[in-house]
């Protein structure tokens, strides 16, 4: 009878065990974000502006300004050698509602930065092929976009660049090294003279 009893303690302790070493199925689903909800034409403008493999990762009033936005990326298929998985991307854009069924893009990042106005300030001159994008959804000020270049750029450092809606200018911008102030756009990327007055 004791050899019964020691025998069943050690088959409850094992089964306990192996239960406490996996996760519970739920648990893991909930890790995941849940795909964002939108209306069935943003796929359909989305894939026209920036192709057929891309993917809503937000939907909303973005902006705070009282429009619907969608969050686009374009990921890059396989994580390079060496950079730590997260939303790796090759394109990211934003489109926003001008009513019924009209779009329009308000901001796009490449392999530069750009909006309505022109190339947004603060970026670096030379193209970026890969960025790791972070983001967050602040209730007054609304989407804030971090974005960290995947290799260093030719002549330039591996910063991070964050963008806003600029409820003044009406438009997605750069923000400075301490994300607080919005810089302006320019027309052309192009270095700096410093000889020339």
């Amino acid at each position: 009878m004791r050899r019964f009893y020691w025998l069943a303690t050690c088959g409850a302790f094992l089964f306990l065990a192996s239960c406490g070493s996996s996760p519970h199925p739920i648990a893991q689903d909930a890790a995941k974000p849940a795909a964002p909800s939108y209306p069935p034409e943003v796929d359909q403008v989305t894939q026209k502006l920036f192709g057929t493999e891309t993917e809503v990762i937000a939907y909303g009033d973005l902006a705070k300004n009282g429009k619907q936005e969608a969050l686009v990326v374009n990921r890059i298929k396989k994580t390079p050698d060496g950079i730590v998985p997260g939303n790796l991307v090759t394109r990211v854009g934003i489109i926003e509602n001008e009513g019924g069924n009209s779009w329009k893009e308000v901001f796009l990042c490449d392999e530069h930065f750009k909006n309505p106005a022109g190339f947004l300030g603060g970026q670096p001159l030379s193209p970026v092929n890969g960025w790791r994008l972070q983001y967050e959804q602040d209730a007054k000020k609304g989407l804030t976009m971090y974005f960290t270049p995947l290799q260093k750029p030719a002549g330039g450092y591996v910063v991070t660049y964050g963008v806003r809606w600029n409820p003044e200018t009406k438009r997605y911008q750069m923000l400075d090294r301490s994300f607080t102030k919005f810089l302006g756009e320019v027309s052309t990327l192009e270095p700096i003279d410093s000889t020339s007055q």
